[in-house]
């Protein structure tokens, strides 16, 4: 990679490494990107609310880029709504370039293509302050939902899509793979890194979205720390059958083998809806004919229920542990 000038990049730099990689095209686009263009301007739906989400990626990795995208697009549907706009800031290492700079925009490109959603503006800059690139994204989108936890009801169902900690163990095995060594053969190992793929909730959010109270997206703290949130939001407790929760057997040795718990392993990619009880066999049809997975996991109650608030979060532990610890 060429090193080149600190600072914000020159034209050509832009039209060549950002301007080429705006995802997909929308008509309420009326202004983009471009030199010289301080913001963008978005024609907005007529009765419709517009759903914000920010979120950084520090310390960038490859695939950081799509990891950007969908991390962002899921808060968007956790409002009922449709992933549309994404504004993005990247604060590169000056030793990284241009080369860096496109690398991180044509991920983020192809994630957007993917999902619908138009890069409309942000700010790149070459920096010698980081050694490894910053990210950060805001995703807006339009949805006619409005959901609030105190709408919530002693009894609604709590609903858990895919397997909890799925994010942290694909972290685990892409960026520690020595922990996971110990319990996972070569074939598992490559399973388990293949779940990045399945970090999006748009589309289960598309099935339930109009059934659903509440939806959430348990990120950092997992399916543990996402209930704990819902707990403090909504006023109630939650009763959960940890024998319900779903859990690959994977994770499950993992955990076992280096003793930490998956209830509170990041877990993006798990879609949280609490759903009405009159609409819980209805939804859960509806992701059987879709074939994604999902359970009724547990219920909201008037009591405390026998889940703690805890917000705790495994992964930085993990990582930080010695190598050849998980041999």
């Amino acid at each position: 990679m060429m090193e080149h000038k600190v600072g914000k990049l020159p034209p050509k730099l832009l039209e060549k490494t950002i301007f080429r990689y705006c995802g997909a095209p929308r008509p309420e686009v009326l202004v983009g990107p471009g030199i010289g263009e301080d913001a963008a301007l978005i024609r907005w739906p007529v009765g419709q609310y517009v759903a914000v989400a920010s979120d950084p990626i520090v310390g960038a990795r490859e695939g950081a880029g799509r990891f950007l995208v969908h991390i962002n697009a899921n808060d968007i549907a956790c409002k009922g709504g449709e992933p549309a706009f994404l504004v993005v800031t990247l604060l590169v290492p000056s030793k990284g370039g241009a080369a860096q700079v496109e690398a991180i925009m044509r991920e983020i490109h192809e994630a957007c293509l993917t999902i619908g959603a138009a890069v409309v503006g942000g700010h790149t800059e070459l920096t010698a302050r980081y050694d490894q690139p910053v990210l950060v994204g805001t995703m807006m989108g339009p949805t006619k939902y409005a959901y609030r936890a105190t709408d919530i009801r002693p009894g609604d169902a709590v609903l858990l899509t895919k397997h909890m900690g799925l994010e942290g163990m694909a972290i685990l095995a892409n960026d520690r793979p020595d922990l996971l060594r110990g319990v996972l053969d070569a074939s598992e190992l490559s399973e388990v890194r293949s779940w990045l793929d399945h970090i999006s909730v748009l589309g289960e959010s598309r099935i339930l979205r109009d059934l659903a109270k509440f939806l959430h997206d348990p990120t950092e703290g997992g399916v543990g720390g996402g209930i704990a949130e819902i707990m403090r939001l909504s006023g109630l407790g939650v009763d959960l059958d940890m024998e319900k929760v779903p859990l690959s057997p994977l994770t499950r040795r993992a955990a076992e083998h280096l003793q930490f718990d998956p209830l509170h392993l990041i877990s993006s990619g798990v879609l949280m809806a609490v759903v009405p009880q009159e609409h819980e066999d209805r939804a859960m049809e509806r992701l059987r004919e879709a074939g994604i997975d999902g359970v009724i996991a547990g219920r909201m109650t008037d009591g405390p229920g026998n889940c703690a608030d805890d917000v705790t979060e495994e992964l930085w532990g993990l990582l930080e542990r010695p190598k050849g610890e998980g041999q």
